[in-house]
């Protein structure tokens, strides 16, 4: 995917480039966001999990 990534941007004018690099920072940002939330459920979902592991025991 890099190798392809490499010879494609060779391809590009200036203006291109740009407009390439502005299409990466996005999907970079969209890829944080995406990340995060994944993050925010698996933690929530051990929460739950342990609660009830917890209660169990009880």
């Amino acid at each position: 995917m890099a190798r392809h990534h490499e010879d494609l941007e060779k391809t590009f004018t200036d203006e291109h480039k740009e407009i390439f690099e502005k299409f990466h920072d996005c999907w970079d940002e969209y890829v944080s966001l995406d990340e995060a939330a994944i993050f925010e459920y698996a933690f929530h979902l051990g929460a739950r999990l342990t609660m009830e592991v917890q209660t169990d025991e009880e």
